[in-house]
C-alpha cells in the first residue's frame, strides 16, 4: 500500500500539531491541522463555535472538513482530538489513507494542557481524565500506535517515518 494522507489521531496535548509538522517536513509533504482549518472557515475559534454553536454544530463543520482535506494528496493531518471519535470520520480516515494514534501518558497530556483556556470541552482534571476515557477506545482503532511520551517532536517525527517505511505504507 502506499499512502497518500497520514492521519494523526490523539488526545488534546498530544502533539499531533507540532509532530505532524515536523513529519510533513521529512516526507515532503503538505500539513494540514484540522482545527485551524475548521476556525478559518468559520471565522472564529474552535471554543467560540462550541460557545455559540455548540458541538453537534461543531461535530458537523468538522465532517465536511475532513471530507474536503481528504480529497487532497500527501497530506500529513493532524485531527482535532474529538475528530476520530465517529464512525463516519473513521470511515473517511481509513479509505483514504492511514492512522496514527500518538499514545501520551495522562500525567503529561495534563501538564501540557494545564491553564490553556482555548480547550473547549473540559475545565477541569476529572473531567479530563472522564473525557479521555470515552475516547481511549476510537484512538486504540488507528492503524499505528506509537509511544511518543519520552520522544522529542523530532524523535517522534521519525519514528512514525520509521514505522510506515517498515510497514511498507511509504516508499523510500
Amino acid at each position: 500500500m502506499n499512502a497518500t494522507h497520514i492521519y494523526l489521531v490523539g488526545f488534546m496535548g498530544a502533539g499531533k500539531t507540532s509532530v505532524g509538522q515536523r513529519l510533513a517536513q521529512l516526507l515532503g509533504w503538505t500539513f494540514i491541522d484540522l482545527d485551524t482549518g475548521i476556525a478559518e472557515r468559520e471565522g472564529v475559534s474552535i471554543r467560540e463555535i462550541f460557545n455559540r454553536r455548540g458541538e453537534p454544530y461543531f461535530r458537523d463543520v468538522e465532517r465536511a472538513e475532513l471530507a474536503k482535506v481528504s480529497r487532497r494528496e500527501n497530506a500529513v493531518v493532524a485531527l482535532g482530538g474529538g475528530a476520530f471519535c465517529t464512525d463516519e470520520n473513521q470511515s473517511i480516515v481509513k479509505s483514504t489513507g492511514i492512522s496514527v494514534w500518538l499514545d501520551v501518558p495522562m500525567e503529561l497530556l495534563q501538564a501540557r494542557c494545564a491553564g490553556d483556556v482555548k480547550r473547549p470541552l473540559f475545565t477541569t482534571r476529572e473531567e479530563m481524565e472522564s473525557l479521555y476515557r470515552r475516547r481511549l477506545p476510537h484512538y486504540q482503532k488507528a492503524d499505528i500506535h506509537i509511544d511518543i511520551g519520552n520522544l522529542t517532536v523530532d524523535a517522534a517525527a521519525e519514528e512514525i517515518r520509521q514505522r510506515l517505511l517498515h510497514d511498507k505504507v511509504l516508499r523510500a
